[in-house]
C-alpha cells in the first residue's frame, strides 16, 4: 500500500511539472499563433487586415514552428498530419525564409499543375469553375478593382471562390511537376498573388517549411468583406 501511495504521489508531481512546463512553453509558439494578413492575395476568403489563427500542432512541428527561435526539427516534421488539397496554410517559402506567406494548397506531391487561360489544371484536367458574376472592391490606394468571381472545385470536393481580374502573365504557365515531399500553392485572387507560379519568390513549398493550416479567420470588419453568394 505504501509503495502504491508513493507511485501515486510521483504521478501527481510529474503531472504538475508537465502542466507548468507546458504553460511556460506555450507562450513561445508551441500551441497556436495569430498572423495578420498584409495583402489581398487570398481575397475573398481573407482580406487585408484579417487575423488568422494557425494551430501549429495540426501539421506537426517543423523548421519554422518556433520562429523567430531556432527549431530542433529541420528537414522532418514531428507529429501532425500532412497538408491536404484545399487547405489554407501559412508557410515560409525557400527563396524568402524570413517571410510568412498564406496561400491555398492545390498541388500535392507528384501532381502536374498548369494554368491555361486563367484556369487551373491538375494532372491535365481543368478544375470546375462556376461563374458568380462581377464584383467591385477597393484596392490599397482607394481605387476600384473589378473582377470576375468564380466558385472553384478541387479534386476531392473542396470549394471556394477565386477572383479573375483579367488576363495576366500568370494566367498561362508551363507544366509544374510537384516534387516528392513538396506542395504547390496558389492565391485565391489569382492575378494578385505571388505564389508557386513565381519560382524566384515562392516556388514549390517543402513540407518542412509549413507552419500550420488556417483554422479561423477573424475579420477586421464585416463592411470590408466582399459579399459573394
Amino acid at each position: 500500500m505504501a509503495a502504491r501511495g508513493g507511485d501515486g504521489g510521483r504521478v501527481i508531481v510529474l503531472t504538475l511539472v508537465g502542466v507548468i512546463a507546458l504553460a511556460l512553453v506555450l507562450p513561445f509558439g508551441v500551441g497556436a499563433r495569430v498572423f495578420r494578413a498584409p495583402s489581398g492575395s487570398m481575397q475573398p476568403a481573407i482580406v487585408p487586415g484579417d487575423h488568422l489563427v494557425v494551430p501549429k500542432w495540426s501539421y506537426g512541428y517543423g523548421r519554422y514552428s518556433f520562429a523567430p527561435f531556432p527549431s530542433p526539427f529541420r528537414e522532418q516534421r514531428f507529429l501532425g498530419r500532412a497538408p491536404q488539397r484545399g487547405d489554407l496554410a501559412v508557410f515560409r517559402p525557400s527563396p524568402e525564409p524570413n517571410h510568412d506567406f498564406v496561400k491555398r494548397v492545390v498541388g500535392m506531391p507528384g501532381d502536374r499543375i498548369q494554368m491555361i487561360n486563367g484556369v487551373l489544371h491538375i494532372n491535365d484536367v481543368a478544375v470546375t469553375l462556376e461563374p458568380l458574376g462581377e464584383v467591385t472592391f477597393a484596392d490599397d490606394y482607394g481605387g476600384a478593382i473589378r473582377a470576375q468571381a468564380c466558385r472553384e472545385t478541387l479534386p476531392g470536393g473542396v470549394r471556394y471562390v477565386v477572383l479573375d481580374r483579367g488576363m495576366s502573365e500568370l494566367d498561362n504557365t508551363r507544366v509544374f511537376i510537384v516534387p516528392e515531399g513538396q506542395y504547390f500553392m496558389l492565391g485565391d485572387d489569382r492575378d494578385n498573388s505571388a505564389d508557386s507560379r513565381v519560382t524566384a519568390q515562392v516556388g514549390y513549398v517543402p513540407l518542412a517549411n509549413f507552419i500550420g493550416p488556417v483554422a479561423t479567420v477573424l475579420p477586421t470588419s464585416p463592411l470590408e468583406r466582399l459579399s459573394i453568394e
